[in-house]
């Protein structure tokens, strides 16, 4: 008597179906069955999800600045909510670079970029001129992080 076939695995295209693709292909890698695997979409994938740590920290960085910005230009204006949403996203931004340590050289760039986005947000959120937020961030990466802020 002969041994059954084993059953292909289906394969799901990545473009039909991210979820069922994703679960095959973690099947197939638990399983050892490297010469299966959709590899350039495999790569892809853990690509996406280093950049999607570092848009965290983008995003992060970004709406720390917002609420300096919005701190600075309208004293008026301060909330403890600005003031504690400061400390909590820098608080956020520490953990993913604990998390994420590959991305401390980095903190420079999704700095700078975090900034242009808070500055069109500070802009909107203010109803504040163009000119009234400077081009690029007026403060330091460090400053931002430390700068202590309390409503009184």
């Amino acid at each position: 008597m002969t041994a059954p076939l084993a059953r292909p695995v289906p394969r799901t295209a990545y473009s039909d179906d991210l979820y069922t693709w994703a679960m095959e292909q973690a099947a197939l890698l638990r399983a050892g069955d490297l010469s299966a695997l959709d590899r350039e979409n495999l790569a892809e994938e853990i690509e996406s999800v280093g950049r999607s740590e570092y848009n965290r920290l983008v995003s992060f960085y970004a709406l720390i600045q917002l609420h300096i910005l919005k701190w600075d230009h309208q004293p008026n204006h301060r909330s403890a909510s600005w003031a504690i949403s400061i400390a909590t996203h820098r608080q956020h931004a520490l953990e993913v670079l604990a998390e994420n340590p590959g991305l401390k050289p980095r903190c420079d760039e999704a700095f700078a970029k975090a900034y242009r986005g808070a500055r069109l947000d500070a802009i909107r959120e203010t109803g504040l001129a163009d000119a009234t937020f400077p081009a690029t961030c007026p403060v330091t990466r460090d400053a931002a992080m430390t700068r202590p802020f309390r409503y009184e």
